[in-house]
């Protein structure tokens, strides 16, 4: 009986700590750290590889762990959330408390040991996350804006932790990430509309899911565009861009400029979904296109 009872209580959980820390989410991010990494460095270094990919995991871990307690009353009243570890009653407050503190500590050293400015934009992120765009999202839209800082910082993490080194690269490199997040998240705002409003929560630059944001959609789909392809004119020091990579990273731009515009005419639920996802593989496939053809040049 005790055997068949931690069978079933085992996989409940791991699957509670993979919620806490978000594990697909943080694996997403690791994949833009360590995509940075391998566009900085001119040796790859697998012991930084390894030590990048842990702290930056249990960094972007304690964040949403963090979140997660803040707002653990306004994810009880919403559908999409009620049923994580700590509102549906399943995870104390403390035992999440614990998971976020170790995380950050272990995610600062681990960091710490690669160079110093790597774990100070962690420490930074985790603060401007959990401190200032959580308490915002049920204040202000602009709590987007402030989100985008610590959700860029990751691409530009990995050039900082190849190359000990803050300048245009990773400038640029944050700048692509920060100008995405505003189409990517507010298709989520606009398909979750109603269920964000259950929680309180003020994503889309309006407030309604009106002609507006979609407007902005647009707009920022298209600054996202342009700053993708400058590596291409050589303004951007080291991190240079073929000619042929360029032109497939501007066709990836033009067709999530399409879903960003389909939006805009159809102004439904399904069309924010859809661009949802497409940003979704945006910056996935921008991100492999800019590493192979570092090493193809």
């Amino acid at each position: 009986m005790s055997r068949s009872k931690s069978a079933i209580q085992e996989p409940t959980v791991i699957s509670d700590f993979k919620e806490i820390t978000k594990m697909r989410l943080s694996l997403s991010v690791v994949f833009s750290s360590l995509a940075g990494y391998l566009l900085g460095v001119d040796v790859i270094d697998l012991k930084v590889l390894v030590l990048l990919a842990f702290g930056g995991y249990f960094m972007v871990g304690a964040s949403n762990a963090f979140n997660q307690i803040i707002e653990k009353d306004l994810d009880a009243l919403m559908d999409r959330t009620k049923n994580r570890p700590i509102p549906s009653g399943r995870m104390p407050v403390n035992t999440a408390f614990i998971i976020a503190s170790i995380f950050t500590l272990l995610g600062i050293i681990i960091l710490y040991t690669i160079n110093k400015q790597t774990a100070m934009f962690g420490a930074i992120s985790i603060f401007l996350y959990t401190c200032v765009y959580t308490p915002l999202k049920t204040k202000t839209p602009i709590s987007v804006f402030v989100g985008a800082i610590p959700g860029a910082i990751p691409f530009m993490l990995g050039w900082v932790a190849a190359t000990d080194n803050f300048g245009i690269e990773p400038g640029t490199l944050f700048a692509l990430q920060f100008f995405w997040q505003f189409p990517h998240f507010w298709a989520i705002g606009w398909f979750l509309f109603e269920d964000y409003k259950k929680g309180g929560f003020f994503m889309l630059p309006t407030g309604k899911q009106d002609r507006g944001t979609a407007v902005q959609v647009i707009m920022y789909t298209i600054w996202t565009i342009i700053v993708s392809i400058i590596p291409v004119f050589g303004f951007t020091g080291e991190l240079k861009l073929s000619v042929v990579a360029a032109v497939i990273v501007f066709l990836c731009g033009l067709f999530m400029l399409h879903y960003a515009v389909r939006l805009f005419r159809e102004m439904t639920e399904k069309a924010a979904r859809q661009l949802m996802l497409v940003s979704v593989s945006y910056i996935t496939l921008i991100q492999i296109v800019y590493v192979i053809d570092k090493f193809i040049r």
